[in-house]
């Protein structure tokens, strides 16, 4: 009979690929093994994870709204649907083990997986422990960490300090840039510059580029944007303006692997699947805190960095005046880009996903 995991979680990229990079983890340990993953219905998981070559199932269960909103009143109602059809899952699946990435559908199928006496291991990516996760982690067997210091949210005994797991696509990104170019339309000759926001895109971000596109093509720079699906019109817009080829936007890239493999530098938030994907890829980082996450972690993530001269910092509230400047400066400092990438480097975990898969195969009786 094959080993039966359960994966839940979701609600951005940061939660998600992670949760993928431990499942494909798991299957090359053991091919035979079957991955049930658990979303929340109309979160971006429903699309990315099938696309990845998974099942997944949605529960209705929602966050709470920082506005007063009559959404919220809904809340309870959808937490008990949430743990009815979690139950409903688990008892059909009948997992040997349950695994939880942080978003709002582990908090119910955890729950769920303990009370029916089901060991529960859990993945916290940042810096900063969510609330859904410190709430589990009464429960858990296992608490896999990417930072050192987590003891204030978990008990000390259940915590292993594994790194965030990250795509295998992007361990060897240097071998793929010639396909990277030929892929997004860029030039092979000339200094790129990759921007992102994170799966759901970063206003600031894309705002304070926008306003100095024209810098970068004055300088002979080429960018690739990724910018989020609420800014693509207004990007391509600006860029159809320059009357130019050597800026391409898209809403989301699901070739990640090819982008850091043609930059030369890169633009991020901090959140910490961004942050491990650039210590694996080694790129020269200028990073952008969101700061509206919670507890500040993205703060926290990028410091973590910068104390170790492996990234710049740029506050979110002032990348309208420094952003493009830094960029350009970085750009054009050879030496600099060379230093960020040998320490940055020294902070790369290549083999979590194969490190938390380990654990979670420990875990099945």
């Amino acid at each position: 009979m094959p080993r039966k995991v359960i994966i839940s979680g979701g609600g951005t990229g940061g939660h998600i690929y992670p949760a993928i990079a431990i499942a494909d983890a798991l299957r090359k340990k053991d091919p035979e093994l079957e991955v049930l993953f658990v979303g929340a219905l109309g979160k971006m998981e429903m699309e990315k994870v099938p696309r990845a070559g998974y099942e997944i199932v949605g529960l209705p269960i929602a966050g709470i709204k920082r506005a007063l909103s009559i959404d919220n009143l809904a809340l309870p109602f959808k937490m008990v649907n949430s743990l009815l059809k979690a139950k409903s899952i688990i008892r059909r699946f009948q997992p040997d083990v349950a695994v939880g990435v942080g978003g709002f559908a582990s908090g119910p199928l955890l729950m769920m997986a303990s009370f029916e006496g089901i060991p529960t291991l859990i993945q916290e990516q940042n810096s900063y422990a969510g609330i859904t996760n410190k709430f589990l982690a009464k429960k858990a067997a296992k608490i896999c960490v990417a930072y050192p210091g987590m003891e204030g949210f978990f008990p000390k005994e259940k915590i292993t300090v594994l790194g965030n797991p990250v795509r295998s696509d992007i361990v060897d990104v240097s071998s793929k840039r010639r396909q990277g170019f030929a892929h997004f339309g860029l030039q092979e000759d000339k200094k790129t510059l990759f921007v992102m926001g994170g799966s759901l895109g970063a206003r600031s971000i894309n705002e304070s580029l926008n306003e100095g596109l024209a810098r970068f093509l004055d300088e002979g720079y080429q960018v690739l944007w990724q910018t989020g699906r609420n800014y693509i019109d207004t990007a391509k817009l600006a860029i159809e303006t320059l009357h130019t080829d050597a800026i391409k936007a898209f809403d989301f890239i699901y070739t990640m692997d090819l982008a850091y493999a043609i930059a030369d530098v890169v633009v991020s938030r901090a959140g910490a699947l961004s942050v491990s994907e650039l210590c694996l890829a080694a790129k020269p980082a200028i990073l952008i805190p969101f700061p509206a996450a919670s507890e500040d972690h993205q703060t926290k993530n990028a410091l973590a960095l910068v104390e170790q001269d492996a990234a710049w910092l740029v506050k979110d509230e002032v990348a309208r005046k420094q952003l493009v400047t830094k960029s350009l400066e970085l750009l054009g400092d050879i030496g600099q880009q060379e230093n960020l990438k040998t320490n940055i480097r020294k902070l790369a975990k290549p083999t979590a996903a194969d490190d938390i898969a380990e654990e979670v195969l420990k875990l099945i009786k």
